[in-house]
């Protein structure tokens, strides 16, 4: 689509809504700039706060052999210890593998093997140091591919009796913890009918998320068991029905409370320091726990991008049309799994990148390795794969002696075409984009370094998108109208910084035909706001749209039939 098209679009937004469309200030501005804007760690507890503080692994990999928290529970102002003995809950959301602390073993450097509670984060600290830890140190595993090689040691041995979801498929006495896989064709006859191949490999690294605002999360119980937490969170719902399931408790009875989050990119999706949190505030009921992360600790106590290695085979026709792709997708997910199994399937469906191949074949496997655990970071998984996948396709274009953009439109998926799980392709406008892009970039034209120290180049690339989300990945909204004509629109997703508040209240707005100073968007409570699934995979605006627009419908249904 061409510029011009989408300015004329514009234009024609503008002029049909009052509110869609215009400049509005953001709703979270004033709060933000003059500093009024209430985070996790801005909150007040009063004089009943205590401070949280973990002891963390030293080792990649190790046996426990002996825990000795006796100094540490004898240092004045100590209120709490725990143990993984003491809550030896399993929890996952696809594959339940992981303690609330280490039982037994330890799987990375900076895994929680014990946690205090105390009076100031400073005697927190000095009670940390107390605790005596043996270990037997056994052989680590870094590198994927040697990881899911039958020769490897096991990270898991256990591995085929924990629960999981019926879409993932470990693979019990190895090291994989999922594998999906791909078959589109007939692969050899494909490279038999190929002028040329091309093999390539490929690496991504670890990669942490790098929040402005680390990890904060306050945790309560109450004198009759409920649980009430306050967290940084981008999946309120999806936290407490974690929880819940670990320790064995009703849902009902954990509230997940979430006010600004400074930043989320995946990494507060999920449960991370939550877990440990529960525990040491279950020990000492009535009093508030925090935990918050150091700017070291975010490296390793928090989800981090899995590391990838990707091995690319492509067989190519002289005239550009690629006849064959074979990958192996081998992804470091970490000592857990969390949301690394799902992120392997999304490339598994991915594989191809958006191009039709008639014959393919792709392996995408999640592998234990003694690192920190994996779990979304914008795009779960997809520019990994397409940097693999991009990559090839430009030395394909080199080897034929074509240029790159040409030998994309040659390949790219065209309405009706079938993608490599057996869809018919709807109209895409890739074809048009490509070609808008590298004429807007004049691609022909090389790019003039300012010396030779600062060379400068153009590429292009393409990509498409399986974010492998539930088919009930609902959204809801609650409208409540207020005594004076004020509106609250309540929903659990979260406003991480990509002004979700404001495009709700522009929307509301709209809808219901008032002002916006008069709509309020609360913050996420689960005791109060209605269920989302969660804030990831850039899907608020449709998903939370859709269920306020239809909930404004109701609204105006009820109020005319009075």
């Amino acid at each position: 689509m061409s510029s011009v098209k989408i300015e004329e679009k514009v234009d024609k937004v503008k002029e049909e809504f009052r509110w869609i469309g215009k400049d509005l200030p953001r709703t979270d501005a004033w709060e933000k700039v003059t500093g009024e804007a209430k985070f996790t760690d801005d909150l007040q507890f009063g004089p009943k706060l205590l401070y949280a503080k973990l002891k963390r692994s030293p080792l990649a990999h190790g046996r426990i052999l002996r825990i000795d928290v006796s100094r540490a529970l004898k240092l004045p102002g100590v209120k709490a210890v725990v143990t993984g003995r003491e809550f030896p809950y399993r929890l996952g959301l696809y594959l339940k593998d992981r303690n609330l602390y280490a039982v037994e073993r330890v799987r990375f450097v900076g895994e929680p093997v014990a946690g205090v509670a105390a009076i100031s984060e400073k005697i927190a600290e000095e009670a940390v140091e107390l605790i005596e830890v043996e270990y037997e140190e056994l052989p680590p595993i870094f590198d994927p591919v040697y990881g899911a090689s039958p020769d490897a040691p096991l990270i898991h041995p256990d591995l085929g009796r924990y629960p999981h979801a019926d879409f993932i498929h470990p693979l019990p006495g190895t090291n994989i913890s999922n594998h999906f896989k791909v078959r589109k064709g007939k692969v050899e006859e494909g490279f038999r009918n190929s002028d040329y191949i091309i093999e390539g490999s490929y690496q991504v690294p670890h990669i942490q998320h790098c929040t402005l605002e680390p990890h904060v999360a306050v945790a309560e119980v109450d004198l009759r068991g409920n649980i009430t937490l306050w967290t940084s969170s981008q999946s309120p719902y999806a936290q407490r029905n974690l929880l819940a399931q670990s320790l064995g408790i009703p849902q009902s009875k954990i509230r997940v409370v979430t006010p600004y989050l400074g930043g989320g990119f995946g990494s507060k999706a999920g449960v991370t320091i939550e877990a440990c949190l529960i525990p040491l505030a279950m020990k000492v009921p009535g009093h508030p726990v925090k935990l918050r992360m150091t700017r070291e600790e975010e490296f390793i106590g928090t989800f981090v991008r899995q590391a990838l290695r990707a091995f690319v085979k492509m067989g190519v026709k002289k005239e550009g049309r690629i006849q064959v792709l074979e990958v192996k997708y081998y992804w470091a997910g970490g000592a857990y799994t969390e949301y690394g199994v799902n992120i392997i399937r999304a490339a598994g469906y991915s594989s191809s990148g958006p191009y039709e191949i008639p014959h393919v074949k792709a392996d995408s496997y999640c592998v234990y390795t003694n690192h920190p655990v994996g779990g979304p970071y914008r795009g779960f998984g997809m520019s990994e794969i397409h940097f693999a996948i991009e990559s090839q396709m430009d030395e394909a274009a080199h080897r034929l002696g074509m240029d790159p953009v040409e030998f994309r439109l040659r390949n790219a998926l065209k309405e009706g075409a079938l993608t490599l799980t057996g869809n018919r392709m709807h109209p895409t406008g890739l074809s048009d984009c490509i070609r808008a892009v590298a004429s807007a970039i004049n691609m022909e034209e090389k790019e003039k370094g300012r010396d030779l120290l600062k060379p400068r180049g153009k590429g292009i690339a393409a990509m498409w998108k399986a974010p492998a989300m539930p088919p009930d990945a609902g959204s809801s909204v609650f409208i409540k109208f207020n005594e004076d004509g004020s509106v609250n629109i309540l929903t659990s997703g979260m406003d991480i910084g990509q002004g979700f508040q404001t495009v709700l209240t522009q929307m509301a707005a709209e809808a219901l035909t008032i002002p916006p100073e008069k709509i309020k968007v609360p913050a996420p409570d689960t005791d109060r706001n209605p269920y989302e699934w969660q804030t990831v995979a850039s899907r608020l605006t449709w998903s939370v749209g859709n269920a306020l627009l239809r909930a404004c419908q109701d609204v105006k249904d009820q109020v005319f039939s009075l």
